[in-house]
């Protein structure tokens, strides 16, 4: 690789870093589900209720509790992300950064025959990449990903209030949004009049945290009224969350000269969405559509990002004191070839968010009325994706993300 080469790869590597946190999660830079029962049946929810555990995802939903019901747990998340640069020493490169650890606590409760309400705090991320042990020695070509080190973590905090009469239920999640961003590289160092000096430096701000405020909308209706108790129809809405990380988007693209739209924001997109549910004796099943517009928020777009038609089916029988649930969920990649180069070169360095196709499997065991354990595992199966470059001595960039996931969650009926 010649000096030029390497002077351009180094800044098409560096520019990538200013996303590079969004990587690991299923759709988008979203899990799939919150929630054990959610997980292991493909992430439906928008029309079956799942207890306590709904209090995000369709707050009308928790009007099924009977009295109080406290759900905890989390999801051990293990994603595998490895890509090559056709025209590197360094060959293909995996992400250390392969565990995350995300919790989840939800809480809802009968207030009377028309009123309930909820609270709880949900991870919708945890994820990062890790190229720390990399070798990094520009003079025989290999860059080592600028041995890039970062983490994105997002966790909301929701009040469900949920109204019921008859067979219809409404309710409104207000939502705080706590994220933290941190980005650190190796950055190519430049002179006064802008010529590489052949150096490099390790470039990054520390850690950014901000709060965002938005809103959840949820809808059910029950038609056992109709004559037909066990089916459910369901409808969502939720809002943006703008979210401001100072510094780290401007200083991680500042030595190349990049000036993004939407400055140091990341704003987490507007969803939407339908169910339907059907039980029947030991049976159940769900379907689940939405939407999610990335190329409307703000930071997402000005990288390309697509927006994602996410379904979703699940199943779930039941035999007792035991549950066993199967899904399916298809997302969208919001990761697309475009026409300029640069943005297929850091889309799949930096956000490979091209998993497709998720396979779950989960179940429950009633220890009494009261007290439950659910289980579950999503698998995505592995995604490929080669983008053309072009240019600067690259002709392609291939990345390929697979996806474990174990859900687990204890819940108390009192």
């Amino acid at each position: 690789m010649n000096v030029k080469t390497t002077r351009n790869l180094g800044k098409l590597i560096a520019l990538s870093l200013i996303t590079s946190t969004m990587l690991h999660a299923t759709n988008g830079d979203n899990l799939i589900a919150v929630g054990a029962k959610a997980r292991g049946m493909g992430g439906v929810g928008i029309a079956l209720s799942h207890g306590a555990e709904s209090g995000l995802v369709n707050a009308a939903l928790i009007t099924s509790v009977e009295s109080s019901e406290v759900g905890f747990g989390g999801t051990v998340f293990m994603p595998d992300i490895e890509t090559t640069l056709n025209t590197t020493a360094d060959g293909s490169l995996t992400s250390d950064a392969d565990m995350n650890m995300i919790p989840e606590v939800s809480i809802a409760h009968k207030i009377d025959e028309n009123w309930y309400v909820g609270i709880g705090m949900w991870g919708t991320a945890g994820m990062g990449t890790d190229y720390d042990d990399a070798t990094f020695n520009p003079a025989t070509g290999q860059m080592g990903n600028m041995q890039m080190v970062t983490n994105l973590q997002l966790m909301q905090f929701g009040v469900p209030i949920a109204y019921k009469t008859g067979g219809l239920s409404l309710a409104v999640t207000p939502v705080l949004q706590y994220g933290n961003l941190d980005i650190n590289y190796m950055a190519p160092e430049f002179d006064t009049s802008g010529n590489p000096t052949g150096a490099f430096y390790s470039n990054g701000a520390g850690l950014a945290q901000d709060f965002g405020f938005g809103f959840n909308l949820g809808l059910a209706y029950n038609f056992a009224d109709q004559g037909m108790p066990g089916l459910t129809l369901g409808a969502i809405y939720k809002s943006s969350i703008e979210m401001d990380y100072d510094n780290q988007l401007t200083i991680a693209t500042a030595p190349f000269g990049v000036t993004l739209p939407a400055g140091d924001t990341l704003e987490q997109p507007e969803e939407y969405g339908v169910g339907i549910a059907y039980l029947i004796g030991q049976h159940t099943f769900a379907f689940d559509y939405k939407k999610i517009k990335w190329s409307d928020a703000d930071g997402y777009s000005d990288f390309g990002w697509d927006d994602s038609d996410v379904y979703a089916v699940g199943y779930a029988y039941t035999e007792n004191e035991w549950t066993v649930r199967l899904g399916y969920n298809h997302a969208d990649s919001a990761v697309v070839a475009g026409m300029d180069p640069r943005l297929n070169f850091f889309n799949l360095l930096g956000f490979p968010a091209n998993a497709e196709d998720h396979y779950t499997i989960g179940g429950s065991y009633e220890f009494s009325k009261q007290f439950s354990l659910d289980l579950a595992y999503v698998y995505a199966d592995e995604a490929e994706d080669t983008f053309a470059l072009g240019m600067m001595g690259l002709d392609s960039i291939t990345t390929t993300h697979s996806e474990d996931s174990v859900s687990f969650q204890l819940a108390y009926k009192f």
